[in-house]
């Protein structure tokens, strides 16, 4: 099995970081370079590309695709420092979004024209201390940059107004991360368990819009507070065969804790600008190493629907995707390619609580490559 595990790491990487999950989700944060054997640094870059449009419920009109495609650069360098102690630095875009509502500007259509962009980058630092060869422990902070723009537009019948603008100025917050795992090399097991705490942002905020009881005409400047969520993922990995390998990981995010309310929106909208449920993400394939440099894997995902009731900054209701995943390999530098095709579910989306178009027959597709040098 040793063969196995020492392609493990690279062919459940595909599984991760090329994809949006729950709530604004798009890498899930993983920590595999961790688990690499001795000293290790990573380049990625991934594309997503949506294709998400709906139908208006008040004139029938198309919205068009409200998704942009996105993409998601990551590195990571890991560095053993005794046989016990290890250590990574890792960045990437853990949450984002970018969505335009489209159609012709008409009367009680009240997304055509909104727009939505949230930025965010993350760098996590983590060390890992192996009590032997089975068990081991790790941990470390997180700090993340966040910040986003939100224009909601009022439709006439030949004009549009903007009557509402929220400018989140990019903040720094931290948190922690804490897990542990269990291993056993000679069957290429590993259980890995990792929480990651929700951090707090504090963001500089410009409101403005002409509409009293909205936000009062001219510009409201005040902080907003922000809290991205709390997040446990699971990775098991163990070998079934000579040279192949299954995989199982889950993520769950506390999305429905998660808020942007700048203090202008509160009087016409008390929940906020976005209202998400909690995700609950599974992804389960298997990997085969063919020969010295090649390995292969393919994988399933599946994101639990919940309700089909969603926010207009993420139109769909959970996912089933399908991917595949190549490796390769040699002396020492190692290439790691995947894609995903995702299945979006139909959804209802919302906007100030109410419900103003139908979202269905969509999909998304994702790509990834990394480069890895190990030293």
């Amino acid at each position: 099995m040793q063969r196995v595990l020492m392609t493990s790491a690279a062919i459940a990487a595909l599984t991760a970081g090329v994809a949006q999950a729950g709530g604004i989700d798009r890498s899930g944060q993983p920590i595999g370079v961790l688990f690499e054997e001795g000293n290790y640094f990573e380049l990625g870059f991934g594309q997503i590309r949506p294709d998400v449009g709906g139908t208006y419920f008040s004139t029938g009109q198309p919205t068009g695709n409200v998704l942009g495609n996105y993409s998601l650069p990551s590195l990571a360098l890991k560095y053993q420092f005794n046989e016990q102690l290890s250590g990574m630095i890792s960045y990437d875009h853990a949450y984002g979004a970018d969505v335009a509502y489209g159609g012709s500007f008409a009367a009680f259509q009240p997304l055509a024209g909104t727009t939505a962009e949230v930025k965010s980058d993350n760098f996590t630092a983590l060390l890992r201390y192996k009590f032997n060869e089975n068990w081991s422990v790790h941990g470390g902070i997180r700090a993340s940059k966040a910040g986003g723009d939100v224009t909601i537009w009022n439709m006439g019948l030949t004009t549009a107004v903007p009557i509402y603008n929220a400018h989140l100025e990019s903040a720094w917050g931290a948190g922690y991360v804490l897990g542990g795992a269990y291993e056993r090399p000679d069957i290429a097991l590993r259980a890995a368990v990792t929480y990651f705490s929700d951090v707090d942002h504090s963001m500089p905020t410009t409101e403005s819009g002409p509409v009293t009881g909205m936000v009062p005409p001219g510009n409201l400047n005040q902080d907003t507070e922000v809290t991205t969520p709390q997040a446990v993922n699971i990775d098991l990995q163990t070998g079934i065969a000579k040279d192949t390998l299954a995989f199982f990981q889950f993520r769950w995010a506390d999305w429905s804790e998660f808020r942007i309310a700048p203090g202008g929106a509160a009087p016409w909208l008390p929940q906020g600008l976005v209202d998400f449920e909690d995700s609950y993400t599974y992804t389960l394939g298997v990997g085969r190493r063919f020969n010295e440099n090649w390995s292969g894997s393919v994988f399933i995902t599946y994101e639990d629907a919940g309700d089909d009731r969603t926010t207009a900054l993420s139109p769909y209701s959970g996912y089933r995707g399908i991917g595949l995943g190549v490796v390769y390999t040699q002396d020492n530098i190692k290439v790691t390619a995947g894609v995903r095709y995702m299945d979006l579910g139909n959804a209802i989306a919302s906007s100030a609580g109410t419900p103003v178009g139908l979202f269905e027959d969509n999909h998304a597709v994702a790509a990834q490559i990394k480069v890895g040098y190990r030293f």
